[in-house]
């Protein structure tokens, strides 16, 4: 299981409808939300860890 960076939840890479490569690297999402969050501001999850679900 992977971590969405965004919102901390767990996420199975082989069912992941949401994912981006970033630096090399695959990030998963459980939602579009989150996914869209993290492609907005990389840097600052990827520093500071999930924040919990975005709020729109």
């Amino acid at each position: 299981m992977e971590i969405d960076p965004v919102c901390g939840m767990h996420v199975d890479p082989t069912r992941a409808r949401y994912k981006t490569l970033y630096k090399g690297k695959v990030y998963y999402f459980c939602s579009a939300v989150c996914k869209e969050e993290f492609e907005k501001r990389p840097d600052f999850y990827l520093q500071h860890g999930p924040q919990g679900m975005p709020h729109r």
